[in-house]
């Protein structure tokens, strides 16, 4: 399978007539010119899940293409894994992932109506302001896990299965010796998970870091089992297929929560990513439940406020939204403009402090902000949920998140959803 094309700064123009006319005008609104939006590859969202004889037939008789299905891979499938093949599809979902040979998505259109073709959108290591903090703080927690009440809880989500997906993570930090660490790249090129960004590593830092020791604490559940999905890579770019497949993965290894701290900017009247709400699905259906963040596109001082990022506006996945310390939006925080792309929940996203990537010229901890902070913050507190009610479903854990939440009356439910997480 040819791999994903980080120059494209759109869809290729002859193929846009394979959009519906509101993809149409958002993928040409999205020709973004300061960096590339897509990969030139599509998904193809079948209408009905087809017996593996009728796939065949569509796949490999009538469009002629070399077809694998995710049950093929051991564990989990990897972009260097299919690189023989002109398209994968993920049995589960019943979502194909086409080569990006041209011509290709139009062929399997011309074959066939029974799919729906959405592009492969890129993600982008989300930029965060910050700066290194010397240690020790003066306090014994940070302002986040005080004021979601996880610092007062007595729970850890000791054996909660926490996946994080993102740049990697520092093994080799200190405050995490000892604990227990699931790793897989699915960057090619890269096959360790090592952080060359650091991102990563402060959002499992705030979802997963230690209760105890001298310095400050900032992490929700501190007992929590790590699983650390690497999506991007040295460069700090990744396609929306290596998010699928990290997700694939951490479903099939039993987590209990997914933490996207990413997202892809999404235009006013936009639709979702369909790709991405049957992943949440059947994420639901393992009783999984990803977390992901609302986006940081708004610039409300500027009166701008965008609308939920992907993959955070699907239903089937929770959306999480900023406050800072006096519980006032963020000013970068996404919200509710799109219909049905709801805030789901906020959580503290403006100087949060966490583990960074360690370094003999630099402190490894580091104060950053974002819905990406905010984000985490939600997944320790499902880690704990989880802990708590170990017999519940997935959607009886996100009818106890919502029920807890502090209700934040002087904000608007377009901007925090539920309200303030809050820590059983």
């Amino acid at each position: 399978m040819q791999g994903p094309d980080f120059s494209h700064r759109a869809l290729p123009v002859d193929e846009l007539s394979l959009l519906n006319e509101s993809e149409q005008g958002a993928a040409k609104r999205a020709a973004l010119p300061d960096r590339p939006q897509y990969t030139g590859r599509y998904f193809a969202v079948l209408r009905q899940k087809p017996s593996a004889g009728s796939l065949n037939r569509l796949f490999e008789h009538q469009a002629g293409l070399r077809l694998a299905s995710t049950s093929d891979f051991p564990g989990s499938v990897t972009e260097v894994e299919r690189a023989d093949i002109d398209a994968l599809y993920y049995e589960r979902l019943g979502v194909v992932l086409l080569a990006g040979q041209a011509g290709q998505a139009r062929l399997l259109a011309e074959a066939t109506n029974q799919v729906i073709l959405q592009p492969e959108r890129i993600f982008y290591v989300p930029g965060a302001a910050g700066e290194p903090l010397p240690e020790p703080l003066v306090i014994p927690a940070t302002w986040g896990l005080t004021a979601t009440g996880a610092a007062a809880s007595a729970l850890t989500g000791k054996g909660v299965r926490v996946a994080v997906l993102d740049t990697g993570f520092d093994a080799g930090h200190a405050d995490f010796a000892g604990r227990h660490l699931v790793s897989k790249s699915f960057v090619p090129g890269e096959p360790t998970t090592q952080d060359y960004h650091g991102h990563g590593t402060h959002c499992i830092g705030t979802a997963c870091g230690r209760h105890h020791g001298p310095r400050t604490r900032y992490g929700v559940a501190g007992e929590s089992e790590i699983y650390v999905g690497k999506i991007f890579g040295r460069g700090g770019a990744s396609a929306g297929g290596w998010l699928l497949d990290a997700i694939d993965w951490a479903v099939a290894n039993q987590c209990r929560v997914i933490s996207l701290s990413l997202g892809a900017p999404v235009l006013p009247h936009q639709g979702i990513d369909r790709y991405y709400e049957l992943a949440g699905q059947d994420a639901l259906a393992h009783n999984c439940i990803i977390v992901a963040a609302a986006g940081n596109d708004s610039s409300r001082r500027d009166d701008v406020i965008a609308p939920v990022s992907s993959p955070a506006n699907c239903a089937s996945i929770l959306a999480v939204a900023a406050v800072d310390a006096q519980y006032g939006v963020a000013d970068f925080s996404g919200a509710a403009i799109n219909p049905h792309q709801l805030i789901d929940i906020a959580a503290p996203g403006v100087g949060v402090y966490s583990s960074w990537v360690s370094a003999p010229d630099q402190p490894a901890y580091r104060t950053i902000s974002g819905t990406s902070m905010a984000t985490p913050h939600v997944a320790g507190v499902l880690a704990l949920l989880w802990e708590k009610f170990p017999n519940f479903t997935a959607a009886e854990i996100v009818a106890e998140l919502r029920r807890l939440a502090r209700p934040l009356p002087h904000l608007l439910t377009s901007d925090v959803g539920a309200g303030l997480v809050q820590a059983p």
